[in-house]
């Protein structure tokens, strides 16, 4: 008979193992759960989506659970290093594979290619994302109206464009965007869908938004990578002596720090408004838009480093005039001083925070170039 506390207290000092330490799929530390099938240790939330697997994945608790000593030993003999190498080895540099912050079906899909789909078992595997052709229906936010429409779009890395079309196809796409400065970032609370993709590009070095989302999981997710893998082919192309870890972190990013705060003039005498910021910490970048689900940015303040002349702190600005938030930050560049005011201390905490993580990193070559070009704009 199965001695309880002795298989406890082993699946206990399996899982502080450096190997089974995180969650085999998003990374999450001190996972609290196994898959007795799959031999693997994973978190809470990731658990949940075995559990949608049953026939694969069978869900216990490594604390709660009764386990018998046959499934022990499985876990023994198993454990999260073998099974990433079984199921992750032919992972694509581009694919996403989801960290535990990320959203619910970046997460879902991921762990569904794996086990379910198997997709990375092998190396010359097809998959719909890895195609030089992308195409489908995603429902879009209307610039002018809000709703969502229906658009076919069209991603191909034979021109590096992502292109959609309005009901009438044969009048050409509505818009044909390079992928040169292509962004995709999952945003299911701001979107109000649990599938909201945000799809962000460049028009004369002005910042214009997507919003759009797909009722099936399984096809936002291959566009994400299909984004991804387009983006990647791109920066192939236009560094190709840069290694995969340096082009990595361009491929997509999600941004540093989101949210609303409220601003004022260059004389800081203007009636305070409130605006939507996003910090885009790769490009040093904070634009501002007059609402979170605005096709075009109102404007952009460039974020260089220390040794240039920028600076960020809290403040309590005076002589300023319609401002309903009390808890001001100043940025300080060296053509002007930018006053925002945040309705949270902790939302002030956290933007300040965010800007000095900005501002203390050296400027790269290209950002000599963007502050330049941001310059020109005024």
């Amino acid at each position: 008979m199965a001695n309880r506390e002795k298989n406890k207290k082993t699946l206990l000092e399996l899982v502080k193992l450096p190997e089974n330490s995180c969650c085999a799929d998003c990374g999450a530390a001190d996972p609290d759960w196994a898959s007795c099938t799959l031999g693997i240790f994973v978190c809470l939330n990731c658990s949940g989506t075995h559990r949608n697997l049953p026939t694969i994945s069978r869900i216990k608790s490594i604390r709660l659970d009764f386990w018998d000593d046959d499934l022990v030993q499985y876990m023994k003999s198993n454990g999260n290093r073998p099974a990433k190498y079984f199921y992750e080895k032919f992972v694509p540099v581009f694919y996403y594979q989801p960290q535990p912050y990320d959203c619910e079906v970046l997460r879902e899909q991921w762990i569904r290619a794996k086990y379910e789909r198997t997709e990375f078992t092998e190396e010359k595997r097809e998959r719909p994302y890895t195609a030089g052709v992308y195409e489908g229906m995603l429902w879009k936010k209307g610039k002018d109206n809000g709703q969502f429409l229906e658009r076919k779009f069209v991603l191909s890395v034979h021109d590096f464009t992502l292109k959609y079309y309005k009901e009438d196809e044969s009048k050409g796409p509505k818009a044909t965007i390079s992928v040169k400065n292509l962004n995709a970032t999952f945003q299911p609370e701001k979107i109000g869908h649990a599938h909201g993709l945000q799809i962000t590009y460049s028009v004369d070095d002005h910042t214009r938004n997507l919003f759009v989302y797909h009722k099936n999981g399984l096809e936002i997710v291959n566009w994400f990578n299909a984004i991804r893998a387009i983006r990647y082919a791109y920066l192939k192309t236009a560094f190709p002596t840069a290694s995969d870890a340096d082009l990595k972190p361009w491929i997509t990013r999600s941004y540093l720090k989101e949210g609303y705060m409220e601003k004022t003039g260059p004389l800081q005498r203007e009636p305070f408004k409130k605006r939507w910021f996003i910090l885009d910490s790769l490009d040093r970048k904070l634009l501002y838009f007059k609402t979170q689900l605005d096709a075009i940015e109102l404007g952009v303040v460039f974020i260089g480093s220390e040794n240039h002349g920028y600076s960020v702190r809290e403040c309590v600005p005076k002589g300023t005039r319609g401002n309903k938030w009390k808890c001001g930050l100043i940025v300080e560049t060296p053509d002007r001083q930018f006053v925002f005011m945040c309705e949270q201390e902790r939302d002030q905490r956290e933007w300040v925070e965010a800007l000095k993580n900005v501002i203390s990193k050296p400027m790269m070559p290209q950002d000599y170039t963007t502050e330049a070009n941001l310059r020109r704009r005024r």
